[in-house]
């Protein structure tokens, strides 16, 4: 199964035809989401076409001068005229990428990596589970879920974030949840006291929502402690470990599996990952270097 998995990632990367060749993009717009995190809409400058992407895959962008960091494609696959990143402000490289404005360029190589199995959970209840800025990265699936939702059963996303200054997409949620498209569940881990909403751990919202487990698929992506409660909490309920899928961010440079930075276990998480099934990565899940 390891083997196929692989196979089918190798070819999802062969898409890229020039892996290492950035190519220049000019910031179009940009939406601030909290303090330190902002979404910028981007465009090839001298025309040159956006490649499509699928849900999960990242770019790797490039400030000038200051250096390249991944960062997952967080716009609407249906709209690939409008790429865009979100970016949180933690490191020397995406503290230089936050502070570019309308006009300002960048270097962009992609897209990479493996994506969220959106066609394969057709017909079936979907379970999304994201913490914090982990949310970029599932927004492009739940986009197209949204879009043929008469395809699935139910389907879920179920969003923690330390403070509820800290939520993104904080009315892209309430438009989601309000519009009866996906059933939307929101907690912080420390509320203010105009915070009327859910208090605590993610995890705390799996058993408010109904799926069947055996027909259900389950996205997870955020910290690793946060998406290892979440499988056992999602196994405890018997969602079984091949219908379990997360998101991997380890220390990706390269982004095709050249350099060996993000190498864990057998895999490189930039190109067997940064999706990968639970069943695969489970005896190297949770472990800081092997």
């Amino acid at each position: 199964m390891a083997d196929l998995e692989r196979e089918k990632r190798t070819t999802m990367n062969s898409e890229t035809a020039e892996p290492m060749a950035a190519h220049l993009y000019r910031v179009r717009r940009k939406q601030r989401e909290t303090g330190d995190t902002v979404s910028l809409e981007i465009e090839p400058v001298n025309g040159m076409g956006i490649r499509p992407f699928r849900p999960g895959q990242f770019n790797m962008l490039y400030a000038f001068g200051v250096g390249e960091v991944p960062i997952s494609i967080s716009g609407d696959p249906a709209a690939p005229e409008r790429l865009v990143h979100t970016v949180r402000a933690v490191g020397t490289v995406t503290e230089a990428i936050c502070t570019l404005g309308g006009g300002d360029t960048l270097g962009v190589r992609g897209p990479f990596g493996t994506c969220w199995p959106v066609e394969e959970a057709a017909g079936r209840d979907v379970v999304v589970v994201a913490g914090g800025i982990g949310l970029a990265p599932l927004r492009p699936a739940l986009y197209k879920i949204r879009s043929a939702k008469d395809k699935y059963g139910g389907a879920a996303v179920l969003y923690g974030a330390r403070s509820p200054e800290e939520i993104v997409y904080r009315r892209e949620l309430e438009e989601w949840r309000t519009g009866n498209d996906l059933d939307v569940l929101i907690t912080v881990d420390r509320a203010s006291k105009e915070w009327g909403g859910r208090v605590g751990v993610v995890t705390t919202l799996i058993s408010e929502v109904s799926f069947d487990p055996p027909n259900t698929v389950a996205m997870i992506c955020g910290p690793e402690a946060m998406m290892r409660f979440t499988v056992l909490e999602l196994q405890k309920r018997g969602v079984t470990e091949d219908n379990i899928y997360i998101s991997m961010e380890r220390n990706m440079k390269c982004g095709v599996g050249l350099c060996g930075h993000c190498q864990l276990g057998p895999f490189f998480v930039c190109k067997d990952g940064p999706v990968l099934r639970y069943d695969v990565i489970k005896p190297f899940f949770g472990k800081r270097e092997i």
